[in-house]
């Protein structure tokens, strides 16, 4: 097959990367000289006693933490200091400024080489299909005013859901609600829309009503983290903004997940996360509650022992295991970080074994973490040594009978956006110099 010529902006872009990491090394060489060797031994020392600091924060508790934390504290600093009494921590600053030109640059190239490739495949380069808005008449709105520390008396949801015609239910009482039963009594009344101003396990439950129904769903970030609007591109700042799709909105049709029958958008968790957020204290100290429970569930004295078929391939004995509504970039540490698309067909499946302070260091080297392993998979069943375990279903702590059986609904849900969202990117590529040595040199594959 014939290899597609590069741009020239694809090809400077590769070109300023290359150049910029050449830069990277040559500058201690030229100003430190042998002492270059010196700066690395200094750097790479202080990383390792720093890596170990924070295994023993994660790893130990009473003092041997706090001097754990102190430690880890010092070590950078002793770093800084040695650099600064040799006259050479300009020489480190420009040369570690070359090195975020060349990830930055390399990391452009290879965005828009995907992008051609992308439209030359599909004639668009656009994450996710967009399709023309529904005609809505009445929109059915759930809305938990306690979510996210009140975002929606904060953000006056209320009033502005209603100025747009929408009729709002609010989760005001001390007695349980069910959001799911009351979303279908909401259908059977005429509703041709269904949306939550919530986290995201609220937006699961009435997301599973609107796909069963084959009703539009509209997501409100009113919650903490709301995993799921982010992905979809929505302002988690401003969730008055999402509101902008009942006037301007565009529908894009999403996968929705399930774990033994119980429905997620963003993720299910298990190991010593979804043990951590069983604890009552979690809710009210999470930083707190998880620093107390982390050292049994990571040196395996507590915990269930896992086991997990994703596809073909087998997890064994994980220490934490994440299974994702389609798979996460690279982006953040473990490789969790944004999924570019949500219409993949598939799970994203994460399991973490760290066991020495190397390999949670590893951790930060995302998809190349030792410590982790990814694959995709239709379906993904987890299995341990004891009937019931922990199961962090979107973040909310559940119980569940073993085995666990997630699996994905392809393209199940109909989301109503607003037409501009300023969350919408691409997920960053990793910087691969081999490729990037192909786009300068000669083409890319």
């Amino acid at each position: 097959m014939a290899e597609r010529a590069v741009p020239g902006r694809e090809r400077w872009l590769a070109r300023a990367s290359l150049a910029a990491a050449a830069g990277a090394f040559a500058v201690p060489v030229v100003f430190a000289g042998l002492r270059t060797f010196g700066l690395l031994a200094v750097g790479l020392a202080g990383l390792a006693v720093t890596a170990v600091a924070v295994w023993w924060i994660l790893t130990r508790r009473g003092v041997l933490r706090w001097l754990a934390a102190v430690l880890a504290l010092a070590a950078p600093a002793w770093i800084v200091l040695e650099y600064t009494r040799a006259h050479l921590a300009w020489v480190v600053a420009v040369s570690g400024g070359l090195w975020l030109v060349a990830a930055g640059a390399g990391r452009a190239a290879l965005m828009r080489r995907e992008d051609a490739a992308a439209a030359a495949r599909e004639g668009s380069a656009a994450p996710m299909a967009e399709h023309p808005p529904p005609g809505i008449r009445h929109p059915f709105l759930i809305m938990n005013p306690r979510s996210g520390g009140g975002k929606v008396e904060r953000f006056a949801l209320r009033d502005k859901a209603a100025a747009l015609g929408a009729e709002v239910l609010l989760l005001e009482g001390p007695e349980h609600i069910d959001v799911a039963e009351t979303a279908r009594k909401a259908a059977a009344q005429g509703a041709d829309l269904l949306g939550v101003a919530g986290g995201d396990g609220t937006q699961a439950l009435v997301a599973d009503v609107a796909a069963d129904l084959g009703l539009p769903f509209l997501v409100i970030p009113a919650g903490t983290r709301n995993h799921f609007a982010l992905d979809l591109g929505l302002d988690r700042d401003d969730p008055a903004a999402a509101l902008d799709a009942l006037r301007d909105g565009v529908e894009l049709h999403v996968d929705l997940g399930r774990a033994a029958g119980r429905p997620f958008v963003n993720n299910v968790s298990f190991g010593a996360y979804a043990e951590v957020v069983q604890s009552p204290a979690y809710r009210d100290g999470k930083t707190r509650t998880t620093l107390e429970l982390l050292p049994d569930m990571l040196v395996g004295r507590e915990g269930a022992v896992l086991t997990a078929r994703a596809g073909p391939h087998t997890y064994d004995a994980p220490q934490a295991l994440l299974v994702s509504n389609n798979p996460y970039g690279t982006g953040d540490i473990a490789g969790l970080g944004r999924r570019a698309r949500l219409d993949g067909g598939e799970l994203g499946c994460v399991g973490v074994n760290v066991s020495n302070a190397a390999q949670a260091a590893g951790l930060l080297r995302g998809r190349r973490s030792t410590g982790t392993t990814r694959t995709t998979a239709a379906d993904v069943v987890v299995d341990a040594d004891r009937d019931v375990i922990p199961v962090g279903v979107d973040g909310e702590a559940l119980q569940l009978r073993v085995p666990v059986r997630c699996e994905i609904r392809p393209l199940a849900l109909r989301v109503l956006v607003p037409r501009h969202r300023p969350g919408v990117r691409r997920a960053r590529p990793p910087l691969d110099w081999r490729q990037l040595g192909r786009l300068t040199y000669r083409g890319a594959p």
